[in-house]
């Protein structure tokens, strides 16, 4: 079997544009894979239409081996175009056995995944407005919850705005009850000392993490913060090396480790949760991209024995989502069924696809006031 062509798909979701990726083969079958950016689109897009040159040609059934073909091409750096080859690689493979990727990944530890939810709080940054949406949310089912209330702060937050968040966290806590987990996002914001002080003030409130509380790259920050603090800290999105993985686990003062597929690759992820396994750590990978994330990760979450929770933004997604892609698991009680169609089991319709460009102002500006309302801009 040999790849004959390559596809790209931007999607114009209104807070993050996404990208899609799509092989082609000379046996029919084609493999789906997403190399959505953080907050970029057009040089994610540039850079998977440069790989075709490692990719045209060669045998889709060999992901891993692929991707270190393109790791190689790249002079040993990685690339999220990289990874959305990989992914579709990893699709086509799982079909042509006509088994879910998860078989592949060494089998299933589970047939559901506990979730929690994000991206549930589009609104106001006010105590009141999130303590309904939360209240709303924990009745519909979900037993976990994540969500920033820290509002626009850079490296530093004001005395008011640092109360206001406070406030907000205990508004939450005292909607949903103790019960509940609440994993406090902080988007990599704030200076060593900042983050100590703000993550003793979330001990009262029994949270499950507090994730990424300074530069998620900064692994001695990280660290220092994680032994000064009463509450578990989490990181991982922004590693692209598995080596700081190695690096931050070895310190035995982070145990909640969060991988992003689109950083890492499918199988680079597989590792780094062995990696996390012999350090005794948990893994919750990161997912704030299109739901065919949400689908690869349930695989990904599926084979492996460290499990801790899987992240969600779905039901906050827009309606035509669920015309765009097809087969993608949805959450019903808090929990999510691991999929048994071949490979990711997810399919684009590329009709809808083209209802929806790119569009500039499909961004998150989660350094200015307001971005928690997820408008465009």
């Amino acid at each position: 079997m040999k790849i004959t062509d390559m596809k790209t798909f931007v999607v114009g979701n209104p807070w993050k544009n996404w990208i899609f990726v799509k092989l082609m083969t000379d046996e029919g079958l084609t493999g789906l894979g997403e190399a959505t950016g953080g907050l970029e689109t057009k040089p994610n897009l540039g850079d998977v239409e440069e790989l075709a040159r490692f990719v045209v040609g060669e045998d889709p059934r060999h992901p891993d081996r692929l991707w270190q073909k393109m790791y190689k091409g790249r002079f040993a750096r990685h690339s999220a175009g990289m990874s959305g080859i990989e992914m579709a690689c990893w699709d086509i493979l799982g079909k042509s056995l006509e088994l879910p990727v998860w078989q592949l990944l060494g089998g299933k530890q589970r047939d559901t995944l506990r979730v929690y939810a994000n991206g549930w709080y589009t609104g106001p940054r006010e105590p009141t407005f999130f303590a309904a949406a939360a209240a709303k949310l924990a009745a519909s089912g979900y037993t976990a919850m994540k969500f920033d209330p820290f509002g626009g702060a850079y490296r530093q937050i004001s005395a008011a705005s640092e109360r206001l968040a406070i406030d907000i966290v205990r508004a939450v806590r005292d909607a949903v009850g103790p019960d509940v987990d609440l994993c406090i996002e902080a988007h990599d914001r704030f200076t060593v000392s900042h983050a100590v002080r703000i993550g003793r003030k979330l001990e009262e409130f029994g949270v499950m993490w507090f994730e990424t509380p300074v530069h998620s790259s900064d692994v001695a920050a990280t660290v220092e913060v994680a032994r000064a603090v009463p509450v578990p800290v989490a990181v991982g999105e922004r590693y692209r090396r598995m080596g700081m993985f190695v690096d931050l686990l070895a310190t035995k003062a982070v145990s909640i480790i969060q991988p992003e597929v689109l950083s890492l690759g499918v199988s680079n992820l597989k590792r780094v949760c062995g990696i996390a396994e012999a350090a005794e750590a948990l893994v919750a990978c990161h997912q704030a991209q299109s739901p065919l994330c949400t689908a690869v990760n349930a695989h990904v979450h599926a084979s492996i024995s460290n499990f801790l929770i899987h992240e969600n933004f779905d039901d906050s997604a827009e309606p035509w989502t669920w015309d765009l892609l097809t087969g993608v698991p949805r959450v019903e009680d808090g929990y999510l069924t691991v999929p048994d169609t071949p490979g990711w089991g997810v399919e684009l319709n590329e009709a809808e696809a083209a209802k929806h460009p790119y569009s500039e102002k499909n961004f998150l500006r989660l350094f200015e006031e307001g971005w928690e309302t997820r408008k465009p801009g």
